[in-house]
């Protein structure tokens, strides 16, 4: 049960990501004039190309279990500095203000959900496991 439940929270915490990637990807000039916007010009191409393959790679690999110490990272490494960037809540006022903090806590708390996969790692039910259990044939040098 606990493996299933594991995989369900990857699959959960990685839609968010992958939901992302492609749709930053598919309306790349809006997502690039969002950036502009916040105040991130310094090379924003570049940062956006990045940013999408982190996320669709790291989201990739937090699903199918396989390296989630480094896809957890990688996904934290783009999910901090944009939370801090998106949603300033200590510069709003009024309903901006609230708006802003319930959605930085919610990025929070997803951040959360990555810390405890770094910590756990995949369980039983990941492409790891399956590398781990299956016997490859031995190499004995001819062909």
């Amino acid at each position: 049960m606990k493996d299933i439940l594991d995989l369900i929270g990857r699959i959960l915490i990685a839609g968010i990501f992958v939901f992302e990637g492609i749709d930053s990807w598919l309306y790349f000039d809006n997502t690039m004039q969002q950036m502009i916007d916040y105040g991130i010009t310094w090379n924003t191409e570049l940062l956006l190309n990045g940013a999408i393959f982190v996320l669709i790679t790291g989201s990739i690999f937090l699903l199918i279990g396989y390296r989630t110490g480094l896809a957890t990272i990688l996904l934290a490494m783009y999910w901090i500095p944009v939370t801090f960037i998106v949603y300033h809540f200590w510069n709003e006022t009024g309903y901006t203000h609230r708006l802003h903090k319930i959605l930085f806590m919610r990025n929070m708390a997803i951040l959360g959900g990555l810390l405890m996969v770094y910590v756990n790692g995949s369980k039983g039910l990941s492409v790891k496991r399956l590398f781990r259990a299956a016997r490859w044939p031995k190499w004995r040098g001819k062909l």
